[in-house]
């Protein structure tokens, strides 16, 4: 019970939400918002995988060019989870949120005007700066919002979102696009913006942000709201009892994001440059992979409220591992079986559910003050590292093919599943005012 409040012992401040008995409909709004937020986010990213081919066929960029365009946009994503982290913690959850839907989708909208390289240079990096916000804002919002015995499962549910996105961005990107051009489907990617009236409309603050926000006017010692705020805020995050999670916490994503990017950023590419796969053919395969990670996603979270975070990533880590390997190196002993592929691809995607624990585990790592700032730094610094991801693969493509570079998210994986055991279990761990 250490860092309550004598005033929420004493019972003199209505109950919290993450304090319910049950699932409310603000819960669920909150949920949906956030989820809604991160489907879009996860689209707009990933939309670009799938129209690199008719981007680079109309100007005649390299494959190393538009490397360094995706590259680029993951980099931004870094700099967005830093500076949304922030600014969540210091003006609230709600508008964060509104800001990052509004960030990726004009930086969306403005890439189907680039007319050069420079400009979609641009254009995506402004795109990335929102989704890596979002990701960070919602899950700390849904993370102090709901019950302890059930966050893990929520802050999961939230991640669906992104296989959803993908499969979003598999239909925009492979089977519509051809029909409508790559410029329209960026047009039309700016419709997630109206989110923002509704959130605007529906949805409170943190109850948690606000207590701790009234607490640090009250008594401006504590927290992060005084002059130089932001300095104070990283000091807080890499105070002593802070840096060794922040930093454990960053490893355990640049695993995971090396073992995902490794696997996404050329997997429509691989399969049609390689495996000689149609663009309809490959988006439909990408959507197994999707379907299997929507599973993943959802069934993470039961399992880690379940068994305990640490339990839950390593068993997933492994079904990752093996489906990569085998639709990369084995490939061709497997290839006359198109069913046990697609068994094997269903694996690859159903593995990457383990991204479904770092919302629960961020949250209940670190203390209100700083809780965004910790996820959407060590999250999106992890995605931005990404930025040599897929220019590794268009290296290593050079010597032993696509598939050879996309089978390294293997070790990744297994990486992942190795590291989460250098932290403390905390499954139903509580959330307080005072922390």
């Amino acid at each position: 019970m250490t860092g309550i409040p004598v005033s929420d012992i004493q019972g003199l401040r209505p109950k919290l939400l993450n304090e319910s008995l049950t699932i409310t409909r603000v819960h669920y709004k909150i949920l949906g918002m956030s989820w809604a937020g991160w489907v879009f986010d996860f689209y707009d990213l990933i939309l670009f995988t799938f129209l690199l081919i008719p981007i680079s066929k109309e100007y005649n960029f390299s494959n190393l060019q538009m490397s360094y365009v995706l590259g680029a946009s993951l980099a931004a994503t870094a700099i967005g989870g830093v500076i949304f982290g922030v600014l969540s913690d210091r003006f609230g959850r709600k508008p964060v949120l509104q800001w990052t839907i509004l960030t990726y989708s004009i930086g969306t909208f403005l890439s189907g005007f680039a007319g050069s390289f420079w400009l979609l240079m641009v254009f995506r990096v402004l795109t990335g700066l929102g989704v890596g916000g979002e990701w960070g804002t919602g899950q700390t919002y849904i993370g102090e919002t709901f019950p302890a015995k059930v966050r893990g499962r929520y802050c999961a549910m939230m991640q669906t979102g992104a296989p959803l996105g993908i499969a979003l961005a598999s239909i925009v990107g492979g089977l519509i696009s051809p029909h409508i051009g790559w410029r329209a489907c960026f047009f039309i990617s700016l419709l997630p913006a109206v989110m923002v009236l509704f959130i605007r409309r529906h949805l409170p603050e943190s109850d948690l942000w606000l207590l701790r926000k009234k607490a640090t006017k009250k008594d401006p010692a504590k927290g992060s709201y005084k002059r130089n705020k932001t300095v104070q805020q990283f000091q807080e995050l890499l105070s002593v009892e802070n840096r060794k999670y922040f930093i454990l916490g960053l490893v355990l994503a640049v695993f995971d994001m090396s073992a995902y990017w490794l696997t996404y950023s050329w997997m429509p590419g691989y399969l049609h440059a390689e495996r000689h796969f149609t663009l309809t053919k490959s988006a439909f395969w990408i959507l197994v992979t999707q379907t299997g990670g929507f599973l993943g996603y959802l069934i993470f979270g039961f399992v880690a409220d379940r068994l305990g975070r640490r339990p839950a990533y390593s068993m997933y880590s492994v079904i990752m591992a093996l489906g990569l390997v085998m639709v990369t190196i084995f490939w061709d002993v497997i290839v006359i079986y198109p069913l046990i592929i697609l068994a094997f691809m269903f694996m690859v995607g159903f593995g990457t559910g383990m991204f479904g624990g770092f919302g629960s585990l961020f949250s209940e790592l670190f203390p209100t003050s700083v809780r965004s700032t910790a996820m959407g730094s060590a999250f999106n610094l992890a995605r931005g590292i990404q930025f040599f991801t897929p220019v590794i693969i268009s290296i290593i493509a050079v010597k032993y093919g696509l598939g050879g570079g996309i089978s390294l998210a293997a070790l990744f994986a297994l990486l992942t599943g190795a590291w989460i055991w250098t932290f403390p279990e905390t499954r139903q761990k509580k959330l307080y005012s005072g922390d």
